[in-house]
């Protein structure tokens, strides 16, 4: 079961079909006023314990429905309620525009910018298939934390597609999952600013008020 962001933020399960069946998403809404729009999070890997519950996600989550996003929490292929095996960020990437396509027509008739270009979020895992749904759909902008690029823990590896000027990237300075090196390595050529958060890990323990920090002061950032 899917765990509330608050007692103050208002929660709805949504059914969401892919190709492979159910995809688990609750949708977060702003306690009060007019959303702005749609932000979906995207869950570290679903093999080493990633779910829509997972911390940063739901910091993320939080931080974009205090900026007055519904935020929308989906399960990968084979977590929680979420039907099907995983496919390694390809059958992912896919169910993720399904999610937003189905958020889309279920806010659509609710509020005002409900059709809008998605803000696209994500976390390891999760921020590098983001990457590969911003091919597919154009995103107002994206949130990306320790995103999973080049060789990282366990072997996987990861070839990261480029993003927009104005993403949001976020890494932990002592990331031992991903290495803080390969993230420059995909930045670099994109002349991407990356925030190195000091002394944070890859789950940013006891760090993740920094990563509302960042985010709200570059929503907040004149144009």
């Amino acid at each position: 079961m899917a765990i509330p962001l608050s007692a103050g933020m208002p929660s709805e399960l949504l059914d969401v079909r892919g190709a492979s069946g159910r995809i688990e998403t609750v949708a977060d809404l702003p306690a009060s006023g007019e959303p702005r729009g749609l932000a979906l999070i995207a869950h570290p890997h679903p093999l080493y314990g990633g779910t829509l519950d997972n911390k940063v996600a739901q910091t993320l989550a939080r931080t974009l429905v205090e900026l007055g996003y519904v935020s929308l929490r989906s399960n990968f292929r084979g977590v929680g309620a979420s039907e099907g095996e995983h496919d390694h960020g390809l059958g992912e990437t896919d169910d993720l525009v399904a999610v937003i396509e189905a958020a889309q027509r279920h806010f659509g008739g609710r509020f005002a910018r409900a059709s809008v270009p998605p803000v696209l979020c994500g976390f390891s895992f999760g921020a590098f298939v983001q990457t590969q749904v911003a091919q597919r759909v154009q995103p107002e902008r994206m949130v990306l934390v320790g995103v999973a690029n080049g060789r990282v823990a366990a072997g996987r590896e990861y070839a990261t597609p480029h993003v927009p000027a104005d993403t949001v990237v976020i890494h932990g300075e002592m990331d031992e999952t991903v290495p803080l090196s390969n993230v420059f390595d995909w930045a670099r050529p994109q002349e991407l600013p990356v925030v190195v958060l000091p002394g944070c890990d890859h789950f940013f323990h006891r760090k993740l008020h920094l990563i509302r920090n960042v985010i709200r002061a570059a929503w907040h950032a004149p144009a």
